[in-house]
């Protein structure tokens, strides 16, 4: 994808002097008492600004922060806490400025940070005023939040409209590099893991990817529903049979490429769901009526593994058991521990995803870790995100002039 990077413009000498707008993710968890529980997004901000200070920018940085109400400052909606946090990150101090849209006071090498932007109204929406005004206020915007990417709004899309240069931040350009390289041009064999609880949720993408990979692995309530379109009992076990026919159909759909979604030989079983549960291995045909199917067995997790061993690229979207309790966890482990050992470019994420990452501490493994959930689940679906597109068309412009 082509699109204008915010390294080029500095090795071109284009950002000294320059208002430098960043469209960051400082969307952090909180405790009640307001505290950052956990500040990796913090963290993955900081090198983008700090290339725009070294630059010689005055930097502007701006994120949402939470789910307020727009034209409705509240004090638990405010980035106070990031500007904190990202001050004793970068040993300095981080100006918090409010109702910044008609103006802000910032010179080269200043940085301050503007108040959650999802406060203003017409945000969300995308109105073309808010955009416009935004954009007044720089000379170069760079989003670098994927997280936010899948989203049209007005510090995701309209600032970029409208901006004199707009341009893709390191941890957006990184993305974008990444994706590409999974699913654009992806070395082969391609595998897709995609799991969780619900096919309904995942229905696109399992669709989307039919079509490309070479082998799709399914987990969790997920291939419940794909065992029974196989035939197999699940017992009490969580499954959507309205959806067998779904399932079937990405079977059919891969087979006739020639690729295969493969089922469970072996599954892992307990009466009820609980951490102290007793764990029973089965083989997939026997399972009984009173069974709940919590994990995929060693002898299906062993088949997997050497398929992501022998993979030349790897999409990970989802754990194949309930990971979460350790009599279950053994299935996500298996396959955590061979797309670590395997030599395939592996490209991880959602939520769950990152959190078995991060269990087994394989994250330096991984080719490459996504942060943005909905963003990744849009992109395996196959959709052009609109930060993307808009990027991608400001850079079509910048060409042509």
């Amino acid at each position: 994808m082509n699109v204008i990077r915010f390294t080029d413009l500095i090795a071109q000498g284009k950002v000294a002097g320059q208002r430098v707008f960043i469209r960051a993710d400082l969307n952090v968890p909180q405790d009640d008492a307001g505290q950052i529980t956990e500040d990796t997004r913090i963290r993955a901000s900081i090198p983008c600004i700090e290339q725009a200070l070294k630059a010689g920018a005055a930097v502007m940085v701006t994120s949402h922060l939470g789910r307020p109400t727009e034209g409705e400052f509240k004090p638990e909606d405010s980035l106070a806490p990031v500007a904190k946090r990202m001050g004793e990150l970068m040993g300095r101090e981080v100006k918090l400025v409010a109702n910044w849209v008609d103006g802000v006071a910032v010179a080269p090498g200043e940085l301050v940070l503007l108040e959650n932007c999802r406060v203003n109204k017409g945000e969300k929406k995308n109105n073309e005023e808010l955009a416009k005004k935004m954009a007044a206020l720089c000379d170069i915007f760079v989003n670098d939040a994927f997280g936010t990417a899948h989203r049209a709004e007005g510090t995701t899309y309209g600032i970029a409209q409208f901006a004199k240069i707009a341009c893709a931040g390191p941890l957006l350009a990184a993305e974008i590099d990444a994706i590409s390289k999974a699913l654009s041009a992806p070395k082969r064999p391609l595998v897709a893991i995609v799991a969780g609880s619900k096919v309904s949720t995942k229905l696109t993408i399992l669709k989307a990817l039919s079509e490309k990979v070479d082998g799709l692995i399914v987990g969790g309530g997920i291939a419940n529903t794909f065992m029974l379109a196989a035939g197999l009992k699940i017992g009490k076990s969580l499954a959507e049979p309205d959806l067998v026919a779904e399932a079937q159909a990405v079977i059919d759909a891969m087979k006739a490429r020639g690729a295969a979604v493969p089922i469970p030989v072996d599954v892992v079983v307990a009466k009820r769901f609980a951490a102290d549960a007793e764990a029973t291995v089965k083989d997939a045909a026997d399972v009984a009526e009173d069974d709940l199917i919590l994990d995929i067995g060693p002898k299906t997790a062993a088949l997997l593994a050497e398929q992501l061993k022998a993979a030349g690229t790897i999409v990970w979207n989802g754990p194949v058991g309930v990971f979460e309790f350790d009599a279950f966890a053994h299935g996500t482990e298996t396959i955590a521990r061979a797309i670590a050992a395997s030599s395939a470019f592996s490209i991880a994420g959602g939520g769950d995803t990152l959190a078995a990452i991060a269990k087994y501490g394989i994250e330096k493994d991984v080719g490459y870790i996504s942060t943005g959930g909905g963003a990744f689940l849009e992109i395996l679906e196959g959709k052009t995100l609109p930060a993307f597109e808009i990027l991608s068309r400001r850079a079509q412009d910048a060409q042509a002039s």
